[in-house]
């Protein structure tokens, strides 16, 4: 089977079809039957000190040209008011996520396809691409929607029945799937099989605790409170395997080399959200405005900035917006 080389990961074509956002477009597909060995990221964002692989200056320039709204349009929605009038968007998010959302020590500023998204949001409310960062966990996403201590959650949010009953969700903006994240030099598991006996980690209050139940029931699961500290015990052997979404997993091995993606994705397409309040008149708004960026391939250039600097395919299609 032809093998293709991603951020020094190997992965098949059958797995290659797990990245990005679950389904690669038929010409993703030729794009990368036409390059058997893919180049390392490169650009200005090349992983260093702060461990991003984001094309800075393409992230920049996505930003530079994001749109602003009308006025009246701002003025006609209370939630979108409210931001305008505070100057920043209020983000539930992390900063941790090399491809999604990580800060830069030397200058603080957060990158990523999750802090973009955020980020051109806050520029066609204000004016300006400002955020203020509130650090969540699995655990507290929801709360922070419902004491509305923050104005939305762009995490890697997945999308479920159970969250729906707590909170609104505009998008899907990003689907993925499921992977297994193991020590380079482990050899003996190499597929969602192999997590039989033994221990895996997930996040708590995650699809993945869900997810390992149906697909390996006799895993000894443990639960850590978010992506450092289960990473953490993968790279410290304190559990054998680490199972989550994928675009999490490939932020990890974009920064770290002691560490690897095994085995094909799995589980179902994984729709992230973005967490607002419920019932609130924020859904019709931004669900709009992210058919307004995908249509005119603002999405597809964040894309390229951000997960395309591991994923080097041409954009997939985003995910059908809910109506």
């Amino acid at each position: 089977m032809e093998r293709i080389e991603i951020a020094g990961l190997q992965l098949s074509r059958r797995k290659l079809l797990g990245i990005g956002l679950g389904t690669l477009g038929a010409g993703a597909l030729a794009a990368c039957s036409s390059s058997p060995s893919l180049p390392a990221p490169s650009g200005s964002g090349s992983a260093g000190a702060s461990g991003s692989v984001i094309d800075l200056a393409a992230y920049d320039a996505v930003l530079s040209k994001g749109k602003v709204a009308d006025a009246s349009l701002v003025d006609g929605n209370a939630w979108a008011k409210a931001i305008k009038a505070r100057g920043a968007i209020n983000r539930g998010g992390t900063d941790t996520s090399s491809l999604f959302s990580l800060r830069d020590p030397a200058t603080g500023k957060v990158a990523g396809f999750d802090a973009g998204i955020s980020q051109l949001l806050a520029k066609y409310i204000t004016g300006q691409p400002k955020e203020n960062l509130s650090q969540v966990t699995v655990d507290t996403r929801e709360t922070l929607l419902q004491n509305q201590s923050v104005d939305l959650v762009i995490a890697t949010y997945s999308i479920t029945p159970a969250r729906q009953q707590k909170v609104d969700f505009a998008g899907p903006y990003y689907e993925s799937k499921s992977a297994i994240l193991v020590k380079s030099t482990n050899s003996s598991i190499n597929s969602v099989d192999d997590l039989a006996g033994k221990n895996v980690a997930t996040q708590a209050a995650s699809t993945g605790v869900a997810l390992l139940q149906k697909y390996a029931p006799k895993a000894n699961v443990q639960t850590f409170d978010d992506n450092p500290k289960c990473l953490a015990a993968v790279q410290q052997g304190r559990v054998d395997a680490y199972v989550i979404d994928q675009s999490i997993l490939l932020s990890d091995v974009a920064k770290n080399k002691d560490v690897k993606i095994v085995g094909d994705p799995f589980g179902n397409s994984d729709p992230y959200g973005i967490g607002l309040h419920k019932g609130s008149d924020a859904l019709a708004f931004v669900n709009a405005w992210l058919k307004s960026i995908e249509e005119d391939g603002t999405w597809a250039a964040l894309w390229k900035a951000t997960v395309g600097q591991v994923v080097k395919t041409d954009p997939p299609k985003p995910p059908a917006i809910a109506s």
